[in-house]
């Protein structure tokens, strides 16, 4: 990103990425959401066309593009009308290895890698737990040694695309907590076969994005080798910490693409809405609503897009990433809110989609980290104040 524009580059990946989303209309989307049906053509033609392997090292098959160049292809996803159905969908595969790219073993990487680039595998990722929530340092899914591996046994919550996952990459504690000095130690990372003899996956019936399921997942003496363990042994919850400045960014990102096509069809409605004789666009109830979201989608834009510049960089950016995620969230949110208040009573109506756009907008406010902890992070980080819990 050149400033404050895409490079011709970065702009035809955008543009690559829409040309391929047109295949999948409205019609599409929408009777996904309606049957619960996994978008499997999409998912195919996105492998395909190997965007899968956006920010993967060339030498595993990837393209090795950075946070920027994912940001720009998953935000056009959303944008394209597929929202957080579609890019869900490929979230995982895009930035869910970072962790098994950046600690695993040479031989980890060459084997494991390129079946998720093409889309052979499919992976889900066992962090949340019914009882710990964001205080992952209280996790309780155990893995204990044996003599040639392990056995990984307890819950996760919220494990999104478990009923069709080949594999998992999941944290469980191997040093019980109260047998470590710092409560982030003691936690392992594993990326393991997704065995239903051992794992059961229950989905949970939700508001919005039901074509892509997010499960309780139950393991019960899963046994694993010693070989599923990425890098050390305890160092888990650090490995994790290199992941969650990428997802930040590309949630931020694909928020503003949900708004951006939320705004258009609002835009579109309220030029062709006649009412008492002129589009309702023409009134300034209407045209105001929309025009303030479009500045704030710009602005939240150019935050996830600063965090991603600084992450492909290798320079700090924690607060930017936080703050991304955040504005983001927000801004689509009240795009789709308007959106809906825009097209009136056919706001409420499924064949115009905005409604559809509306319960996903809550997937960003909500997830991967609540509002809430972001400001306690920028509070103590930036600000300087002392922490509050």
């Amino acid at each position: 990103m050149n400033g404050f524009w895409f490079s011709d580059e970065q702009a035809a990946i955008r543009e690559g990425v829409l040309r391929l989303c047109a295949r999948f209309d409205a019609d599409y989307w929408r009777r996904t959401d309606e049957t619960g049906e996994f978008p499997e053509a999409f998912v195919a033609a996105m492998a395909q066309a190997g965007w899968l392997g956006a920010a993967m090292p060339v030498e595993l098959g990837g393209s090795g593009l950075g946070v920027t160049e994912a940001a720009i292809a998953m935000q056009a996803v959303a944008e394209s009308g597929a929202g957080f159905s579609g890019a869900s969908a490929l979230h995982l595969n895009i930035f869910g290895p970072m962790p098994l790219v950046k600690f695993g073993t040479a031989e980890q990487k060459q084997k494991l890698i390129p079946r998720l680039i093409s889309g052979e595998d499919k992976m889900c990722f066992g962090v949340t737990e019914p009882d710990a929530g964001l205080d992952t340092t209280s996790l309780t899914t155990q893995a204990t040694r044996t003599n040639d591996g392990y056995v990984i046994r307890g819950r996760k919550m919220w494990t999104t695309m478990a009923q069709r996952a080949t594999k998992m990459l999941i944290v469980a504690r191997t040093t019980p907590r109260a047998q470590v000095k710092k409560a982030t130690d003691g936690i392992s990372l594993f990326y393991v076969d997704f065995d239903r003899e051992k794992i059961a996956a229950t989905p949970i019936p939700k508001m919005g994005r039901k074509a892509v399921e997010s499960n309780a997942v139950f393991i019960d003496d899963l046994a694993v080798p010693a070989d599923a363990l990425v890098g050390e042994e305890g160092r888990g919850f650090h490995y994790l910490l290199e992941g969650l400045n990428p997802e930040r960014i590309l949630i931020g990102a694909e928020a503003v693409g949900l708004g951006r096509a939320a705004l258009k069809k609002a835009a579109g409605y309220a030029k062709e809405r006649i009412v008492f004789g002129r589009p309702i666009g023409q009134n300034q109830g209407v045209a105001h609503p929309l025009a303030r979201c479009w500045a704030e989608l710009e602005a939240a834009n150019l935050m996830a897009f600063k965090a991603a510049a600084l992450y492909d960089a290798g320079r700090e950016c924690g607060a930017e990433a936080n703050a991304a995620k955040y504005l983001g969230g927000e801004a689509g949110f009240r795009a789709c809110e308007a959106a809906v208040m825009a097209h009136g009573g056919m706001g409420y109506a499924k064949e115009y989609d905005v409604e559809r756009y509306f319960r996903e907008a809550m997937i960003p406010r909500l997830a991967p980290v609540s509002r809430e902890m972001i400001f306690n992070f920028i509070a103590e980080r930036v600000l300087g104040l002392p922490k509050s819990y």
